[in-house]
């Protein structure tokens, strides 16, 4: 059974710490061959299983220690029905594993439970390719095709969808309403270019404004996914109100942009404590943003060095 998913604890005003760049520290830290960037194909092996296992364990380390919230992001950002296709896996499959993965982290809350909230995400990516806008689908289309993936998880003890690296306004409002049907809290997280908007140009300011005016501001809340703080810190300017609408931050350490990062053989890293500070830098522009890990090319140590640049320390 779903613990929180009538009330997200993460809404209240403590900081929540997730995880940081599971496919790109899979791909590069562990030499997984990963195809079409889907870990959700590690759960059918033993040995799959464990190095998942140790990714979330080592982060929930790290809220521990800071005794924080934690949020457990499914491995499923592309195990929805037309990517699981093309790697040969049936809706069938499909259902079997993301149910699989949402029982793993449910062992995992309950192996790991330290006296602060750990909710249980469901993640969903984006159709098409999330750094371009290459499947122009409409709300409508978008709720068709993601309400299946948000079903399975509203069968599960997951508490929550998230969908990542979303690129246009009309997916994330079919996912919005899609998991309102389900009766699901979702939060939607949009992609920036370098310049700060959206790949299909829409401004972040106006993609969030626009979700909420077609789903009754149903999302529990926003976040911003996949690309450098640089690249859209001085995009958070103008009225408050759409400000306290962005309640999580997974940015990139790396201040490539998307097409370099597609194109990249060696992982670019960045600087962990940069990236800490930056984020300290963010929350004082996002009063709302409690939710804090990482994304492309980030790991432990990021989150490390994002907690302790955003909570008092605790002595090791």
């Amino acid at each position: 059974m779903a613990m929180y998913r009538h009330d997200l604890p993460q809404l209240k005003d403590e900081i929540f710490l997730t995880d940081s760049g599971l496919e790109t520290h899979l791909i590069f830290n562990e030499g997984y061959d990963l195809p079409l960037f889907a870990s959700y194909t590690l759960l059918e092996t033993d040995k799959g299983r464990d190095s998942l296992r140790a990714y979330y364990r080592q982060h929930l380390e790290i809220a521990k220690k800071h005794d924080t919230g934690f949020i457990l992001e499914a491995p499923t950002w592309r195990a929805s029905r037309d990517w699981g296709e093309q790697i040969g896996h049936c809706p069938a499959d499909l259902e079997r594993l993301n149910r699989r993965a949402i029982a793993m982290l449910a062992d995992l809350r309950k192996e790991s439970s330290f006296g602060q909230p750990i909710v249980i995400s469901g993640n969903l990516g984006p159709r098409g390719n999330g750094y371009r806008p290459d499947l122009a689908m409409t709300a409508r289309e978008s709720e068709a095709y993601h309400e299946e993936q948000i079903g399975w998880f509203a069968r599960s003890e997951a508490d929550m969808i998230a969908a990542f690296t979303l690129s246009t306004v009309a997916e994330a409002v079919g996912i919005i309403r899609a998991s309102d049907k389900a009766g699901m809290p979702c939060v939607p997280s949009f992609t920036v270019e370098t310049d700060g908007n959206l790949p299909d140009g829409t401004p972040l300011r106006e993609a969030i404004l626009s979700a909420d005016a077609e789903t009754g501001s149903s999302a529990a809340y926003f976040m911003v996914n996949c690309a450098h703080p640089d690249h859209f810190r001085d995009r958070l300017t103008g009225d408050k109100g759409w400000l306290q609408r962005i309640g999580g931050i997974r940015a990139n350490a790396s201040r490539l942009s998307h097409a370099e990062l597609d194109e990249a053989e060696e992982l670019d890293p960045g600087n962990p404590e940069e990236l800490g500070r930056d984020y300290a830098e963010l929350r004082r522009l996002l009063p709302r943003a409690q939710v804090l890990g990482g994304c492309c090319g980030t790991d432990h140590r990021h989150v490390t060095c994002i907690a302790a640049s955003n909570l008092s320390a605790v002595p090791a």
